[in-house]
């Protein structure tokens, strides 16, 4: 039986008060809200971002290098998409789509903006010679499975993520049809995976970080909390890999930085400096 509540208008008007957890802050319209610069710390790289799944990516990325001794010091400020700072005006010029993670690079003749996480991990890779394999053949696959996971992100964040986690109520229909999708998703990965320790072949890359991002966590049930509903279990090979990043402490940190929520030792609102990890989480400033 299909829900028959809704008449479908003619014209399409924005409702304000339309429920779900980001009403308040979604809108049909780009551009700032409000003037605010962003903040500019000493490091070449200033990062703008919050640890959700696509803002893991950026700050996962910089803890690798850093662990591979490049001179990949960085600032992380943390934005409250919640309270509306990614649409200031500063943010606006870091993305002009108003989502996190955005970075700029100082190190450059002018200040090089980058957003959009995928973007942000290329860009990185190819700065520090890094995590992105020279020759054609991994380099390829490497990139093919870096787009993959950004081509599926809306599918496992904007739609089973939205309709599981945060629509106002429980739809059975946009429900299944997303957790369809996700486990079709996960099937594709694990069948990668069955074939090969890493998503290139046998080397950790930047297909990795931004996959395990999403499907590592969302596997491990650190994302909307949905391992058990998505029997994400079933997926042996997902779960080993998903597993072996997680005990990276380059992605331990990274998963730390810019957190507000979780455990308060796991919670570092702002980066400056690697001293932060161990002087200034939640539990230590209160």
């Amino acid at each position: 039986m299909h829900d028959t509540s809704y008449t479908l208008p003619r014209v399409w008007q924005w409702e304000t008060d339309n429920g779900g957890k980001f009403a308040g802050t979604n809108r049909p319209t780009a551009g700032a809200t409000h003037d605010k610069a962003l903040p500019v710390g000493e490091h070449r790289f200033q990062l703008y971002s919050l640890a959700t799944p696509n803002g893991v990516k950026a700050s996962i990325m910089f803890e690798e290098l850093l662990a591979l001794g490049h001179d990949a010091e960085y600032d992380a400020w943390r934005i409250d998409i919640g309270e509306g700072e990614q649409f200031s005006s500063g943010f606006i010029e870091a993305n002009p789509n108003a989502k996190i993670p955005a970075l700029f690079d100082y190190g450059q003749a002018q200040p090089q903006r980058v957003f959009e996480s995928g973007t942000i991990l290329l860009y990185l890779a190819e700065q520090f010679d890094a995590l992105l394999p020279r020759a054609v053949a991994p380099r390829t696959e490497t990139l093919s499975w870096l787009f993959w996971q950004m081509g599926s992100a809306p599918f496992v964040g904007g739609g089973f993520g939205h309709f599981y986690a945060y629509a106002p109520e429980a739809m059975k229909y946009p429900i299944d049809r997303y957790t369809m999708e996700t486990k079709r998703l996960l099937d594709v990965l694990n069948r990668r995976l069955a074939e090969t320790r890493y998503l290139n072949g046998d080397a950790y890359s930047i297909a990795d970080i931004a996959s395990w991002a999403w499907f590592g966590q969302l596997a491990l049930g650190r994302v909307y909390d949905a391992a058990e509903f998505l029997q994400t279990h079933d997926y042996q090979h997902v779960m080993r890999w998903a597993r072996d990043i997680a005990e990276r402490d380059a992605v331990k940190r990274g998963c730390m930085v810019n957190r507000a929520f979780g455990e308060p030792h796991e919670q570092l609102l702002e980066r400056h400096s690697a001293s932060d990890f161990e002087h200034k989480t939640q539990d230590k400033i209160g």
